[in-house]
């Protein structure tokens, strides 16, 4: 058993034992078994690692972040085995009516068999015949099975491409979606921010601004604290003392530091800091379009403004296209300023944006997007998204970066920071969807034509147990060709590798 803290060790060819940070060493590792990749991915320090991995020719030294009954590899285990309890509502229905319908069956096939005879004095072995004909080809089985071999079939698959789906009710719920809400940073952005410039106000200088902004960002899970983070760590600052730390969801965060409470947000919250509106010419000045400015300060004085940059990630573009093709509305929600919300979402081809939204704004725009357009899927990666996440029909947690507490939230968790899979998921709950309404086509057809054959006194007890064996093995074999890796979107190959993609794409 592997200790969170804990320091190990990995030779190459080895098993990595538990998920980590490489904190020393380089090497190629296999992910294969967690994200579906097909080709090994370059780690280095820094760089997150996956317990059940492959490691490649190095060495590399790791510092465990989780222990081992909470690794990724575990956490998809139990989710795998949860998803059996979230059956899909087709699923359920066709139980319900399997048991009305079954012993319905057997009182008409006894009828057939008892009441003929009886009333009229007919023969019993004739009418004892028709009545277990009836028995035969009335079995549910084809029906009953229709469904859920399709549903495991398809999040089977999807789940050997990295793409957890917690159960056939999601998965319908994927098929049925008319809109798609995006949060920007971590999802239509890389989430790997970098500080562009600080600005020191009041005649501080950066390291003393650094110096206090690192202790509250060290505490902070927020992609846009990480930035700050590696800024002040690539000078060598030293962080100050820190205590009593708070995040502020959707604002910023705050702790005692150095013995005041240093804060750090949005132009927001250091309005509801300060009781003023911060630095207006200020902050225009340093925005650049697809720009953050962050506000930092101790009381109700500013000390510093720091704009941050994120870049727009370069396959986003395409999968909104791609959603927009499947006859999917987009929607951009972020809690950044409009200017910056407006540019990426100009970059990407989202028309329906809305900035400055705190979680609970979120959780009202997604309500309000499903009372306009039906049924919406949330994709995010945040703790401040997890409310959003689970007001949503569908929520997806984006990445091997997402929080905790977003994976809990989620409906279907991606292992891949990789939008072009968002359609493709889309696409592929739609066509396991097409197969469902087509494997219960064919057992009630298979029954329809063997009743026609009986009522013409074409039917025997023999063609009776193929009809149905044949249909049950029909709608089977049908179910799990949703096993098969489906074709990518526009491409001709099951295996296309999308350009600049170290995975293989999957539908």
């Amino acid at each position: 058993q592997v200790a969170g803290g804990a320091r190990v060790r990995v030779r190459p060819g080895e098993r990595i034992p538990c998920d980590g940070e490489v904190t020393d060493g380089n090497s190629h590792v296999d992910q294969a078994l967690v994200t579906g990749e097909s080709v090994p991915v370059w780690k280095g320090p820094g760089d997150a690692v996956y317990a059940g991995t492959v490691n490649g020719h190095g060495v590399i030294e790791l510092r465990a972040t989780r222990p081992a009954s909470d690794t990724t590899l575990a956490r998809i285990i139990r989710m795998v085995g949860e998803s059996q309890h979230h059956r899909a509502p087709t699923e359920r229905f066709i139980d319900r009516f399997a048991l009305y319908y079954t012993p319905l069956m057997f009182a008409v096939a006894a009828g057939v068999a008892v009441v003929p005879p009886l009333a009229t004095g007919a023969g019993w072995e004739y009418w004892f015949y028709q009545g277990m004909l009836i028995l035969l080809i009335s079995c549910p089985c084809a029906l009953v099975i229709s469904t859920p071999v399709t549903i495991a079939a398809a999040i089977t698959s999807a789940a050997r491409q990295g793409a957890l789906i917690k159960g056939g009710v999601h998965l319908e719920g994927l098929a049925r979606l008319r809109v798609v809400a995006l949060d920007k940073t971590g999802v239509v952005t890389r989430g790997e921010p970098d500080v562009r410039v600080i600005r020191p106000l009041g005649g501080r200088t950066e390291s003393e601004v650094l110096a206090r902004l690192l202790a509250v960002e060290m505490q902070s899970e927020h992609p846009l604290s990480r930035a700050v983070v590696r800024y002040a760590r690539g000078r060598g600052v030293e962080p100050a003392a820190v205590a009593d730390f708070r995040a502020v969801e959707g604002r910023g965060a705050e702790a005692v530091v150095d013995g005041d409470t240093f804060w750090v947000g949005s132009a927001r919250y250091a309005r509801e800091k300060t009781g003023r509106d911060p630095l207006r010419q200020e902050l225009a000045d340093m925005q650049r379009p697809g720009e953050t400015v962050v506000v930092c300060g101790a009381g109700d004085d500013i000390w510093a403004l720091v704009a941050i940059a994120d870049q727009v990630r370069s396959e986003a573009r395409e999968s909104v296209s791609r959603l927009h093709a499947l006859g999917l509305r987009s929607a951009l929600l972020t809690g950044d300023n409009s200017e910056t919300a407006a540019t990426v979402a100009g970059r990407v081809g989202v028309s329906d944006v809305r900035a400055e939204l705190l979680p609970e704004d979120k959780v009202a725009a997604v309500r309000d997007l499903g009372a306009r357009y039906g049924p919406t899927g949330m994709v995010g990666d945040g703790i401040n998204d997890s409310q959003a996440l689970l007001a949503a029909q569908v929520g997806i947690a984006l990445g091997g970066n997402a929080t905790d507490v977003a994976v809990e939230s989620a409906d279907v968790v991606m292992l891949q920071a990789d939008m072009r899979r968002i359609p493709l998921l889309v696409d592929h709950a739609r066509r396991a969807r097409s197969l469902i309404i087509e494997n219960i086509a064919l057992a009630l057809g298979s029954k329809a034509l063997f009743l026609a054959f009986m009522f013409f006194g074409a039917a025997t007890l023999w063609m009776a147990v193929a009809a149905d064996m044949g249909a049950t093995l029909l709608v089977t074999f049908n179910g799990l060709r949703m096993l098969r890796r489906p074709p990518a979107q526009g491409g001709p190959s099951p295996d296309l590798a999308l350009e600049g993609a170290g995975s293989r794409v999957w539908g």
